[in-house]
């Protein structure tokens, strides 16, 4: 299927392990229906380094971030940072994160969390490169810190937002970007989703899949084990589309414009 508008999916752990076997299919299947490009997630030093090795093949069709993900850091080192920052020179690395505050699971010590999330903000702002956010049960402490930063950092997106309107609406007073994934299209979960998404700017939000993870509930045929991919995006603003009463072609246009200003791409 050609689109007029290519879609891009700013969320995809491209590097696990679901995809070892055929990743480059992966990459193909999206291209073939417009899903071009995908921002493969960095979610540690090794992660970031294999994403940045892998994206490096397909110039214009994979970019990444670089970053250190909450679970991941009790990992961090003195040369985390130095690490991050030799990533970050490289092209195709297009934005600091996964990083921030994981409160739900607590894999590192709250403070360690909090200290690596502070790092990763000051390097994007030495850097002048967005923010990729993930916030899970940490709110007040998430907003603290990203308010002690304020100026420092042009752009930051909050990706997979599931919060609640109170969250939402703090971000985007924030002047936070937004990433909205399969989580809309459960009608369990993300029935509170599919009505806050119309308090989303339409020049803040994003999409993306954040394959393996979060297959959208509703497509009508079910992928085989349940791997999500980034062949699904489209689904994801078909869904958009319908809770915010706006054309498909519309939610299309603005998310990959968006998209492209905040990475630069």
């Amino acid at each position: 299927m050609d689109r007029s508008t290519p879609l891009i999916d700013i969320g995809v752990n491209l590097m696990h392990r679901s995809f070892h076997a055929d990743r480059e299919q992966v990459v193909e299947r999206a291209a073939a229906v417009g899903i071009t490009p995908l921002i493969i997630t960095g979610t540690s030093v090794r992660s970031s380094r294999e994403a940045a090795q892998y994206a490096a093949r397909y110039p214009g069709k994979l970019y990444t971030t670089a970053g250190v993900h909450p679970h991941d850091a009790k990992s961090c080192s003195t040369d985390t940072i130095q690490q991050l920052r030799q990533l970050a020179a490289q092209p195709q690395v297009v934005s600091i994160g996964e990083c921030g505050l994981d409160y739900n699971r607590d894999f590192s010590p709250r403070d360690v969390q909090r200290r690596w999330f502070g790092e990763q903000i000051q390097l994007a702002g030495e850097l002048h490169m967005p923010l990729f956010l993930h916030e899970r049960d940490a709110h007040e402490d998430f907003v603290a810190m990203l308010r002690e930063h304020q100026g420092l950092v042009d752009k930051a997106v909050v990706h997979c937002f599931t919060g609640t309107a109170q969250e939402l609406h703090t971000y985007v007073e924030m002047g936070l970007y937004i990433g909205i994934t399969g989580w809309i299209c459960d009608e369990r979960r993300g029935k509170h989703l599919r009505e806050l998404v119309r308090d989303i700017p339409l020049d803040r939000l994003m999409i993306e899949t954040d394959a393996p993870f979060l297959t959208p509930r509703n497509l009508p045929v079910k992928p085989k084990e349940g791997r999500n991919e980034p062949v699904y995006l489209a689904h994801i603003a078909a869904t958009i589309a319908e809770c915010t009463g706006r054309s498909m072609m519309e939610i299309e246009i603005a998310t990959t414009e968006t998209a492209k200003r905040f990475f630069g791409l």
